[in-house]
């Protein structure tokens, strides 16, 4: 089977990654599967630059495809909040274990969120719960990870900011001019390596507000791997 390289070209304020692979074909094909997956198939000897230089003239006709495909993604049914069910926390998937007790609590022991509530069919309350203790665990993960990222980018000038969480629904997160760096509470699910790379990302906008080249230059010196973690972030389902 012919190795498969990950790539990517900037396209305006869009990154699209592609996967790479070379045969001994003689014209360079480009696909845009249904999980919005780019596959570029080139003939072997082609110039890496030319290939992105292709990618790039294509973009147009790749966007379009993926957001056709989008509306066919299959959509996460409803959360029940009931023993059995699947929830994510850094990157792993957990059962739910919903017990009745007196005093309300949530503990993650082994692969299962503990739950504790008066009334084990109020899906309601156990979802208040749930999400509470995310939330919390929230503020904590990003707390510690936003000090040991800032500490890989504070000798280039990077200010330490101000931490706050926000429900955004299109974005993990965002930063403003005033130095403040909000962060998705639901990014708590995905791994830590994907949290990093949020906050990297928004720590290199408080230097280089735009998706310029110095920014790239910055977010690739940290984050040689960035585009490796975004790709795996765009996979979490929230």
């Amino acid at each position: 089977m012919a190795e498969v390289a990950l790539h990517s070209v900037r396209y305006g304020e869009e990154v699209i990654h592609f996967g790479l692979t070379r045969t001994g074909r003689k014209s360079l094909a480009i696909s845009v599967l249904p999980d919005l997956s780019v596959v570029v198939t080139a003939p072997n000897g082609s110039p890496l630059e030319l290939v992105r230089q292709k990618v790039r003239k294509r973009a147009p006709w790749i966007l379009k495809q993926q957001d056709y495909f989008k509306a066919y993604l299959p959509q996460q049914p409803p959360r029940r909040y009931v023993s059995g069910e699947t929830h994510l926390y850094l990157g792993r998937q957990y059962r739910l274990k919903v017990f009745e007790s007196d005093a309300e609590s949530v503990k993650l022991l082994g692969g299962y969120i503990h739950v504790g509530v008066k009334d084990r069919s109020d899906a309601e309350r156990v979802r208040v719960l749930v999400d509470g203790w995310l939330l919390s665990h929230a503020r904590a993960q990003f707390g510690r990870r936003l000090d040991a990222c800032w500490e890989r980018l504070r000798k280039q000038g990077v200010p330490y900011p101000v931490l706050r969480l926000r429900r955004m629904p299109k974005r993990w997160g965002t930063c403003t001019s005033t130095g403040v760096i909000y962060l998705n509470p639901g990014l708590v699910k995905a791994p830590g390596l994907c949290i990093d790379y949020v906050i990297v990302h928004e720590l290199c906008h408080l230097k280089h507000p735009h998706h310029g080249k110095a920014f790239y230059e910055m977010l690739r010196q940290v984050l040689p791997d960035w585009e490796q973690r975004k790709m795996r972030l765009e996979k979490v389902n929230v």
